[in-house]
């Protein structure tokens, strides 16, 4: 790509320079648990990130804009306006699951919000709530209080922000319901544009950045089977890995099941079949 300079290496992500306001975004089909990267790619997942993403940047415009400028052919690729980030993700909740069940169990709180006693493992909470993180290139990110992360981002963004990343989640979760899916929880990026103004940026709602249920098999008190990478987490701790690089390389059974856990969260919430994504990418902008 002679127009595009390479300026970053993200986990999953290539990051290029078009020129001074505009960035390409490719997706590669590597895949991380607890923020190490296997050895073993994931064929297609890139696109599934990109085409996701893409899906749901054209649907939200109206809750709050975003940094999407087009979709290239390769479908793994986005070419997006540059924003200056936000220090923290905002990461929404709707239900008790990962490390917010921990955090909830060792503390009745998460991130400082106070819930109702007794609640069990993937519960529905009682009202979607924001558990705000830090940002971090290497290791793991770190959980903080909203009052943290407004004096990181300044009241005014983080209000906005704040209330952006609620409204996505809300319109996000209704949609996935109507596919049979429920979304228990996603983080989002955001950031300022050139006037100022909070923006949707990174990824939006895919299988690395939210946790899927299959809707039909869910009941609350246990670990509930996901489209997320819990597939790959779980295979990668039953072989006793201690989490620390390198990860163990996945066998050919885990790649072909995470594969097809990817695809169908794409054809669930999109109702596009892959292939015709594969063929024409633009597919996922068309309303």
């Amino acid at each position: 790509m002679p127009e595009a300079t390479h300026v970053a290496s993200g986990k999953v992500r290539e990051i290029y320079a078009l020129g001074e306001r505009e960035l390409l975004l490719v997706a590669s089909d590597r895949i991380s648990t607890f923020d190490v990267v296997l050895p073993t790619e994931i064929p297609d997942k890139g696109r599934v990130l990109t085409g996701l993403s893409a899906f749901w940047f054209a649907r939200t415009g109206d809750i709050v804009g975003n940094h999407l400028l087009a979709v290239r052919p390769d479908g793994r690729s986005l070419e997006c306006r540059r924003l200056r980030m936000l220090p923290v993700e905002f990461v929404v909740r709707g239900y008790l699951a990962g490390s917010g069940w921990v955090e909830y169990r060792d503390t009745a709180a998460i991130c400082g919000h106070r819930l109702p006693p007794g609640l069990v493992e993937s519960e529905r909470l009682p009202e979607p709530i924001l558990t705000p993180a830090t940002k971090a290139m290497e290791g793991h990110d770190l959980n903080i209080t909203e009052a943290e992360a407004e004096e990181l981002c300044g009241g005014g963004a983080y209000t906005a922000a704040r209330a952006a990343a609620l409204a996505l989640y809300r319109f996000a979760a209704d949609r996935a319901y109507d596919s049979g899916l429920i979304l228990a929880d996603t983080k989002f990026e955001l950031g300022l544009d050139e006037a100022g103004v909070v923006t949707l940026g990174d990824e939006a709602l895919t299988p690395d950045s939210s946790r899927f249920w299959p809707a039909d098999d869910y009941a609350p008190g246990r670990t509930q089977a996901s489209f997320d990478k819990q597939y790959v987490r779980d295979w990668c701790l039953a072989t006793g890995w201690d989490r620390t690089a390198p990860g163990p390389a996945l066998p050919d059974d885990v790649v072909a099941g995470t594969r097809a856990r990817y695809v169908e969260a794409f054809e669930r919430i999109t109702g596009i079949a892959f292939e015709r994504y594969v063929d024409d990418p633009q597919v996922v902008l068309c309303a």
